[in-house]
């Protein structure tokens, strides 16, 4: 009988596994250094070795585009809220994710030359749609409001986020733009 604490490999049994632990670990270490971080250590962050980094993601651009699936999906939850300020906590986390992980949304925006089927903007516009609408119904936002300028509004918060000298600068001068930005959605 082996006394041996090495985990045996589990093979495709831990595929599921492997996947979601490298995901979180490039989240977390894209937030924190950007897109250009070893991809060995998200590996090592996720306890698996680089071999399998790559059976699940091939490039670099693979794993990013994954991550991005994954704050997608927040997203979407979010949009299916029937609750009544759903479509302002969209709002707020488009805004967050930009600020947690603006090298990351860098990337995402420059993917859209490389990556010709990108359809990241009209995914988030029709993600705008149920949740605006509603929030029109209500009062909560002008009725003359649409998807479009809530999209020109945050492309334009994004701007002060890309010009900004810093990640403090970055997030006080994210903050202003926003509430000058949403003030204009209100009625």
């Amino acid at each position: 009988m082996s006394t041996s604490t090495r985990q045996r490999n589990r093979g495709p049994a831990a595929a599921a596994a492997n996947r979601a632990a490298l995901l979180a670990a490039a989240k977390e270490l894209f937030a924190e250094h950007g897109y250009n971080v070893p991809l060995s250590a998200v590996a090592r962050a996720a306890g698996v070795g680089q071999a399998v980094l790559y059976r699940h993601f091939p490039r670099r651009m693979d794993l990013a585009m994954a991550v991005f699936e994954e704050n997608f999906a927040h997203l979407e939850a979010l949009a299916a809220s029937p609750a009544p300020d759903a479509f302002e906590q969209l709002a707020d986390q488009v805004i967050d994710f930009m600020l947690q992980s603006f090298g990351f949304v860098e990337l995402i925006v420059g993917a859209r030359a490389v990556l010709g089927d990108y359809d990241g903007e009209q995914r988030l516009r029709d993600l705008l749609a149920g949740p605006l609408q509603r929030a029109r119904d209500s009062g909560r936002v002008s009725g003359h409001l649409t998807e479009e300028d809530v999209a020109l509004g945050l492309r334009m918060i994004y701007g002060v986020a890309a010009t900004a000298r810093g990640d403090a600068e970055r997030t006080a001068a994210v903050r202003r733009a926003q509430r000058i930005v949403t003030a204009t959605w209100r009625p």
